[in-house]
């Protein structure tokens, strides 16, 4: 008996370099780009090639393409932080986009080999990666502390579909979208071959209609509104730290600080590590602020120790220029702000580029509420990264907005601010509350809880931005509930198809 001849590179790699290609495709559907046909066509054609494949090894392949062109180019922004100082880090930077992009493809790839097993024909195949996506997709969250960053259902930030984020959170939005592009390419295939693209077709429209519907009602009425500046310092990051202008930037946010209006504010917020102290070592500084905002108060970010230990945090100071409310950021991002394993990488000079300290920041106790009086309610705060991760927003007290101190100069004045902008809106949707978001160089913006933009200052601009809070909502499904109903529906889904493959 002749054996069977084995897959040339050249007949193997021609499929991936497809898979590759609509991968890039799908990543157009990300922010900034946001061409969210484009995104879908992308996802329909890795669709296709996944449930044709011939095996579970051949779907895995080509579900990890797909996934490594996605990422490359929604991640592009990765290297930024490689460039601040470039003589040092400088040649990670492509080691990081290629790591990166190919070790979150592996997440795809297993979807794929999962549909290639269960699937016994194209249909099954392409529903079971389908769910599989979604369901890798959530697990991305939440393994190894998680990256949650360009799912498929981030193509909607921004569209009357991202309100279907308040019932499902992010993964319900990417498991509506998985299974509409299932439904819509595959199920055409063979006898009754309009009803998947009708099925695909109404699970997208009532979406958007569900969504339209959503944005059209009026917000709750709150004339009494508080007022509040957000300072946008504007310190590129090469230039943050450097002696001879952290002088500048400091002043200039006092300055901003300092400008009287009428009315006056109620709050200040400054972003991300904007006061150029360690808090122990940071009482002139803080008495200043205090004088500068003229008894309101000043929300603000800091570094501070204790003991060993190093913290990336929140303050609130007061008319005299004490602290009266402090949070430790606690998701903190791995290699930027520590280093998992630092003892032994240290050796290698290999230290995160964000902390001050040798191997890194300490985490904080984890989410909390900050209670700023009857006026401006309680704020869920977030610093930089722990906006990008539903679950640190959900918090056992609800609070009644949000706000974000962010340092994105790290990200460059590419697709990344915007993306973590993007990634903002999409929480006050799933919590129906209210966002402010100071950012050092942008883009700082009020939020309100339909996700939609009121006021913002654009990236890589300096100025002060004083504009009403938006009101809040009542609490969401998702904000009741969480990951929990979407997570039980894929699972069930699943096991639903491994039972049918045992019983074939």
């Amino acid at each position: 008996m002749r054996a069977r001849p084995a897959l040339s590179w050249r007949s193997r790699g021609v499929p991936m370099a497809m898979a590759f290609g609509l991968g890039l495709l799908l990543a157009l559907g990300q922010v900034p780009f946001a061409f969210w046909p484009l995104g879908l066509a992308g996802l329909a054609g890795l669709t296709i090639l996944v449930a044709r494949a011939g095996g579970a090894l051949a779907a895995a392949r080509l579900a990890w393409a797909g996934g490594a062109g996605h990422f490359a180019l929604s991640l592009s922004w990765i290297v930024e932080p490689f460039l601040v100082d470039i003589r040092v880090h400088g040649w990670m930077a492509p080691f990081a986009l290629v790591a990166m992009a190919g070790g979150l493809a592996l997440f795809w790839g297993a979807a794929g080999a999962f549909a290639g097993w269960a699937g016994q024909g194209v249909r099954t195949r392409a529903l079971a990666f389908a769910l599989a996506l979604a369901a890798v997709e959530l697990a991305r969250g939440y393994v190894l502390t998680g990256f949650p960053w360009a799912l498929p259902g981030h193509i909607w930030i921004g569209t009357a579909p991202m309100q279907i984020a308040a019932l499902g959170g992010q993964y319900g939005l990417t498991l509506m979208t998985t299974l509409a592009v299932a439904l819509a390419v595959i199920l055409p295939i063979g006898p009754g071959r309009a009803l998947g693209a009708v099925l695909g077709a109404m699970l997208l429209g009532g979406a958007m209609f569900w969504g339209m519907a959503r944005l059209s009602a009026p917000l709750p009425e709150r004339p009494d509104a508080p007022l509040i500046r957000v300072i946008q310092p504007n310190a590129a990051q090469h230039l943050k730290w450097r002696p001879d202008m952290v002088p500048l930037f400091w002043n200039r946010q006092l300055d901003y600080t300092a400008a009287r209006a009428d009315p006056a504010p109620d709050l200040v917020i400054w972003p991300e590590t904007a006061i150029p102290f360690m808090l122990e070592r940071a009482g002139g500084a803080l008495g200043a602020i205090a004088d500068a905002a003229g008894g309101v108060p000043v929300m603000a970010g800091i570094q501070r120790r204790e003991g060993s230990q190093a913290f990336n945090s929140l303050v609130v100071i007061g008319s005299g220029g004490q602290v009266v409310q402090l949070y430790d950021k606690h998701h903190l991002v791995p290699f930027g702000e520590y280093i998992p394993l630092g003892g032994l990488l240290g050796r290698f000079g290999i230290r995160g580029l964000a902390a001050t300290d040798v191997f890194g920041y300490a985490p904080g106790p984890g989410p909390q509420v900050l209670d700023l009086g009857p006026r401006l309610g309680a704020a869920v705060p977030l610093i930089c990264y722990e906006a990008v991760f539903p679950q640190d927003v959900r918090t056992d007290s609800r609070g009644d907005w949000l706000v974000q101190i962010t340092n994105d100069a790290w990200f460059g004045a590419g697709s990344g601010p915007y993306q973590h902008l993007s990634l903002a809106r999409l929480r006050a949707v799933e919590t129906g509350l209210p966002m402010v978001r100071a950012a050092n160089t942008g883009v700082s913006a009020f939020i309100d809880p339909m996700g939609r933009i009121t006021a913002s200052l654009p990236l890589n601009a300096e100025g002060a931005l004083t504009a009403p809070l938006p009101p809040a909502l009542a609490a969401t499904p998702y904000a009741r509930l969480g990951d929990w109903p979407v997570a039980l529906v894929i699972a069930l889904s699943l096991a639903a198809l491994v039972a049918a493959r045992a019983r074939k």
